[in-house]
């Protein structure tokens, strides 16, 4: 996919991974992301934290003369504990243990996005991004074992589309309920490997709404 129209998400992750191994929170994650894309076009314009609908907040808007794309960011990980080579920090990532959460919650940001591509007049597409050290994230469970959130799984491969529901064992959560109206086939790829227990990092991106010829952008439509 092409973000704003220009920008190759993979040439993204390239510049990014040349001058980032690592982050220390979400927050750094989408800065440096939004940086990597202003840099390939310096005419695609960045904003983090652009607020939508229903008191709702976008983590980043690219917009530019071919086109705007909305993006989520996840960066969930497990404890790591080292040194970026390309930059010679010291990281302390500390583990985070309900995996069932962050794979809900990244089906939640494709739910969002799409919503927000499919409302206002400009033709927009998104990109839910999810970057983490946590092998159990991108690996398929065991096919014997049910959990609550077994129609929220996002390992290499999996296809979520149609209604996913939480729970098992007919003990649905509605709120947690998702209805998807495009069909994804979940690629991961490799982002950095780094010495150490959990010193592997892989990035799993998900285009929504992806457009062959983005819309053109004037001034007073974005958002």
């Amino acid at each position: 996919m092409r973000i704003a129209g220009t920008v190759p998400l993979d040439a993204v992750m390239d510049e990014l991974r040349a001058r980032r191994r690592v982050f220390h929170s979400e927050a750094d994650f989408q800065h440096a992301f939004a940086w990597a894309v202003h840099r390939l076009d310096a005419a695609v314009s960045v904003r983090l934290e652009v607020r939508q609908e229903k008191a709702e907040y976008l983590d980043l808007l690219c917009f530019g003369t071919n086109g705007r794309t909305a993006i989520e960011f996840k960066y969930f990980t497990a404890r790591w504990v080292g040194t970026d080579p390309g930059t010679d920090e010291e990281f302390r990532l500390r583990g985070h243990a309900a995996t069932d959460l962050a794979r809900r919650n990244f089906v939640f940001d494709i739910a969002r996005l799409e919503r927000f591509c499919r409302s206002g007049d400009t033709a927009t597409n998104g990109l839910a991004i999810l970057l983490t050290n946590d092998h159990t994230l991108w690996n398929a469970p065991p096919p014997t074992r049910t959990t609550r959130d077994q129609e929220f799984r996002v390992h290499d491969g999996r296809r979520l589309t149609g209604t996913l529901r939480w729970g098992h064992d007919g003990s649905h959560h509605l709120p947690n309920q998702r209805d998807l109206t495009g069909d994804y086939v979940l690629r991961w790829r490799d982002y950095t490997d780094l010495p150490g227990s959990n010193g592997r990092f892989r990035w799993l991106g998900v285009p929504v709404n992806d457009l062959d010829a983005p819309a053109v952008l004037a001034p007073d439509t974005m958002v």
